[in-house]
């Protein structure tokens, strides 16, 4: 043992030299970038002047990255020329950000998809007419490396840009299934200052008038692409979006009107899932169930490897079908479907609030019955609560194809399992224009029918704790078909003594 221990000692004294005698040229050398990503400027940034020295900015000196700003139809921004980069930040972090930089007239002489790398050392950072930008930067900073890169485009809702304006000021957004309001006139062109409305937030539209699409006659609805710039915080936070030509709007069919949408379900009842979930929609209008039959489908892919070739028609343990073919229901009221203990919050050695007074239109056994027309085999979990996308669609009828369009439909849950294949043929869960999903992507103006296509990736999340309701919200024009407000969810606590007011209360709610 002392032997051994004399040795380590030994070779640790060895290793110590060894170490202390190295030569300068044995260490490796590292020079920091010339170039910082607008990523990482931003984060120095804390709205008030910044100076950009070389030491403030860990030894870079410039900024490199792909133009997205365009003066030829004449609605840019005077003298700012916008380009956005991106970095690899790793752990599924999105790093594209955008940056504004002030040089004068020459940048209208540079287009959409030109590469340039701009010197920054001894400009400012700083707002101006509350656009984020910087300043001291002369037009012989700029050089062009090259022309014809892809610019990226990124489908963003309102909300998303007010809660996060860093993310997404300077940078090319597409707003969609978006409207002017209020409605303009039959007459009314682009020229001024219109808002806009997606159902998450409002974006006012910015035309100068002597842009050449000016006095182009505006359509009601569509996708909007362009420039953002936040004014404000907070509540006062305000979008100003700058389309830079009459092709960055594209005409769109808003949410067809649907008598049935989907506002809340139970995904994880106490005492375990079997013939205690449960689905809450809202009806917005009267509906005669034996003569105006529906279908609900849920999905659950847990386990899943193969693509659903016949959709929501798949059955077996992916997707469960029932019809709803007898009962009423009244515009503005909630309505069940589901298992029929018809708890609150499930049963264990506590049976929770019995809710059977509310308007369940389907409730049976799912553990030991099959879906409607043979769709869906028994199953102790109808409603998924692992890691696997889940959903659930609304039809009119009951005669529901691989190829018939739901009339609601919404997705929760991980991002795992198979359920999207572009083909072909392609196939998989077909969706329809709702609030979270549209049959036109916003980007490259293709359909897109299927979740998991283009941008049909949208999923809202499990409740925050086991035993909670999950309650979407959002407010819903029974006129139009439109969500005047998205969805949005909202995790309810339940216990044993819960009360049906708590998931009903200040949940989704109807206009007109």
């Amino acid at each position: 043992m002392k032997n051994t221990l004399k040795y380590i000692l030994l070779l640790t004294a060895i290793v110590g030299i060894w170490t202390g005698c190295k030569r300068d040229d044995d260490y490796v050398k590292s020079t920091p970038s010339d170039f910082i990503s607008n990523f990482d400027l931003k984060k120095l940034y804390k709205e008030s002047d910044l100076p950009l020295t070389a030491t403030l900015l860990g030894g870079a000196t410039s900024i490199k990255g792909v133009v997205i700003s365009d003066f030829r139809a004449g609605n840019s921004p005077a003298g700012l020329l916008i380009m956005q980069n991106s970095r690899m930040a790793g752990n599924g972090i999105d790093s594209l950000r955008g940056m504004a930089f002030n040089i004068g007239s020459d940048a209208s002489t540079y287009l959409p998809g030109d590469s340039v790398h701009i010197k920054v050392e001894g400009a400012t950072l700083k707002r101006v007419n509350g656009i984020l930008q910087i300043v001291g930067v002369s037009s012989t900073s700029v050089t062009k490396i090259s022309s014809g890169k892809a610019v990226r485009t990124q489908a963003v809702n309102t909300g998303k840009i007010l809660a996060n304006p860093s993310f997404y000021e300077n940078t090319l957004v597409t707003i969609s299934s978006a409207l002017y309001d209020p409605e303009p006139d039959a007459d009314a062109t682009y020229a001024g200052d219109r808002v806009i409305d997606d159902g998450f937030g409002k974006a006012t539209v910015h035309t100068e008038s002597t842009a050449d699409f000016a006095n182009m006659q505006v359509l009601p609805t569509g996708n909007f692409t362009g420039i953002p710039f936040v004014t404000g915080s907070g509540v006062s936070a305000k979008i100003n979006l700058w389309l830079r030509d009459a092709d960055d709007f594209f005409f769109v069919v808003l949410p067809k009107l649907s008598p049935i949408i989907i506002s809340g379900y139970m995904v994880d009842p106490n005492g375990g899932d079997g013939n205690n979930e449960y689905i809450q929609f809202l009806a917005t209008r009267d509906i005669n169930f034996a003569t105006t039959p529906f279908a609900v489908y849920t999905t659950n892919n847990a386990g899943a490897s193969v693509t659903p070739a016949l959709g929501w028609n798949t059955g077996g343990s992916r997707t469960y079908k029932f019809n709803l073919t007898s009962g009423t229901v009244s515009k503005g009221e909630y309505f069940y479907i589901g298992g029929t203990n018809k708890n609150i919050n499930g049963s264990s050695s506590t049976v929770s609030t019995d809710i059977s007074s509310a308007n369940w239109i389907v409730s049976l056994d799912y553990t030991s019955l099959d879906g409607a027309d043979g769709i869906g085999t028994k199953t102790s979990n109808l409603l998924a609560n692992s890691g696997n996308v889940a959903g659930i669609a609304v039809f009119a009828g009951t005669n529901v194809t691989p190829s018939t369009v739901p009339l609601d439909v919404i997705f929760y849950g991980g991002a795992g399992g198979v359920f999207y294949s572009a083909g072909p043929p392609e196939v998989g869960y077909r969706i329809t224009n709702t609030d979270y999903y549209g049959t036109i992507n916003p980007l490259t103006r293709l359909p897109q029918n299927f979740y998991g296509a283009g941008t049909n990736k949208n999923r809202l999340t499990f409740p925050s704790a086991s035993t909670s309701f999950s309650k979407l919200g959002g407010v819903y024009d029974a006129t139009s078909g439109r969500w005047v407000t998205g969805r949005t969810l909202t995790s309810v606590k339940l216990s044993p003594t819960s009360q049906l007011i708590e998931i009903e209360g200040e949940g989704t709610s109807l206009v007109n």
